[in-house]
């Protein structure tokens, strides 16, 4: 080996040793993007959208201070579970239900802070109405297209015929309807493809 072909497998190895070196640094992985920097979840606040003040008489802000406006996320949490102080509207709704006396003060105050005194007294009306529309707009174009045929329905049918006979003949004879069986017409589930070939 001569001197040039020397020096340039030890650059070769002095480069690689480098790499491997440089590689397990955290910085050079920050640098390069190589690490994940997956964002705080519990860092992420919500700030108070921005308003025109209803006066410009506003004393300046302070550096540094919080803002006004802005309340702790443990307030937050507390307005959420126990209601906003002052509540009015709530206090009048439990006041209506201990006074017609189907709860009490207890269940009051825990159906008004889950929200469940105001519940809609006509909501099964209004599903009702949602469904009949549902129904009313009927089946989508796909359902037309892949299911052209009427569904007949599987399992067992009574003989209607066979079993007006078999009443007439029970009354007739005395005997109880439930004597004899009931005769029915097995219907089996078609097969897939069995209205097509057939």
């Amino acid at each position: 080996m001569n001197g040039n072909g020397t020096k340039r497998a030890l650059l070769a190895a002095g480069a690689a040793l480098c790499l491997v070196a440089l590689g397990g640094c955290e910085g050079t992985k920050n640098v390069l993007g190589l690490k994940k920097q997956a964002p705080d979840e519990f860092a992420v606040v919500t700030r108070a959208p921005l308003e025109l003040p209803p006066d410009f008489g506003l004393r300046p802000p302070k550096p540094g201070a919080e803002r006004p406006q802005e309340t702790s996320p443990r307030e937050r949490a507390r307005e959420i579970l126990l209601g906003k102080p002052g509540g009015s509207e709530a206090g009048s709704l439990e006041a209506q239900a201990v006074a017609s006396g189907r709860y009490s003060k207890g269940e009051a105050a825990l159906l008004s802070r889950a929200g469940a005194l105001d519940a809609s007294p006509d909501i099964r009306q209004k599903v009702n109405q949602e469904d009949a529309a549902l129904a009313a707009a009927g089946t989508g174009f796909m359902d037309k297209v892949l299911f052209w045929q009427e569904k007949e329905p599987h399992g067992q049918l009574v003989d209607a015929e066979k079993e007006s006979r078999r009443l007439r003949e029970a009354s007739a004879l005395g005997d109880a309807p439930n004597k004899t069986e009931m005769p029915v017409i097995e219907r089996r589930e078609r097969g897939w493809l069995e209205g097509i070939i057939n």
